[in-house]
């Protein structure tokens, strides 16, 4: 096993991924709420090993002589491969967007940790930092995907010919001076491993925990988040991750070309 084209085979299927998660992020830019995803790489560490050919009674045998060659019981550790790495995982960057004002009172964004609940008609409930807000043709708040915005008892209903919309500070949702529904806002224990759907939903996950409604709940009305995405910092990295994959590309090919004279040589000889 040559650990020089391993490692720099690894290093380019890393960088693979790595430019995946920057163009899925540069195409989310913008994506109301959308939380850019950063990859993680890790060493690969483990052992390698060889298995040899277990002489006939199961004993190490040394055979000086034609035709016998030199025979190993078991297993045999031939190293590591401590220079290769691997994409490990992606996560969730929780940082804040910028808050976008808006003339629309339906919109929201929150102030703090947390996201909304939306769900859909099947009643699967999925997470979101994405407050442009709309109504549906049976006056429910939604998503512009038509997802049901969830409140204290279920998705939130102004009623029919509603006059003035607000949405005050504690999430409470005023039509016409009448409280007709609370926004609620949940939170994760480790909310970077909330898996991705599409675009700026996401659902749980074992490592993300379960959904934990946020006590004091503070929201910003007639306004919504914005991706968090900056665009010359993914471009930034998307060139450092082309550079470190036409490095590795090149190493690899040198490896190559040396293994090559390699056999060569010893042919010859």
């Amino acid at each position: 096993m040559h650990r020089g084209l391993y490692s720099a085979a690894s290093a380019m299927l890393v960088q693979e991924t790595n430019l995946d998660v920057i163009t899925n992020n540069l195409a989310n830019v913008d994506t109301a709420g959308y939380k850019r995803r950063v990859s993680a790489n890790a060493d690969f560490s483990a052992y390698l090993d060889r298995i040899e050919k277990v002489s006939e009674d199961a004993e190490m045998k040394i055979m000086t002589y034609p035709p016998f060659t030199m025979n190993w019981k078991g297993k045999q550790t031939i190293g590591t491969l401590a220079l290769a790495s691997i994409f490990s995982e992606d996560v969730m960057d929780t940082s804040p967007g910028i808050v976008k004002t808006t003339d629309n009172p339906l919109d929201m964004a929150i102030d703090g940790p947390g996201f909304f609940a939306v769900a859909d008609t099947a009643g699967n409930t999925y997470y979101t930092r994405a407050g442009n807000f709309t109504l549906s043709g049976t006056n429910n708040i939604v998503t512009p995907e038509g997802l049901l915005l969830q409140g204290n008892g279920g998705e939130i209903s102004i009623g029919q010919g509603a006059g003035k919309i607000e949405v005050t500070r504690t999430g409470q949702i005023i039509v016409d001076g009448d409280n007709v529904g609370q926004v609620t806002v949940f939170n994760f224990e480790n909310p970077t491993y909330l898996r991705q759907i599409s675009g700026n939903l996401l659902a749980v996950t074992e490592q993300s925990g379960e959904a934990q409604p946020v006590a004091n709940v503070r929201i910003f009305g007639g306004s919504y988040e914005v991706s968090n995405v900056g665009v010359v910092e993914e471009m930034t990295r998307m060139i450092e991750a082309q550079r470190v994959y036409e490095g590795a590309s090149k190493a690899l090919m040198t490896h190559d070309e040396q293994t090559q004279k390699l056999i060569t040589s010893y042919s010859r000889g």
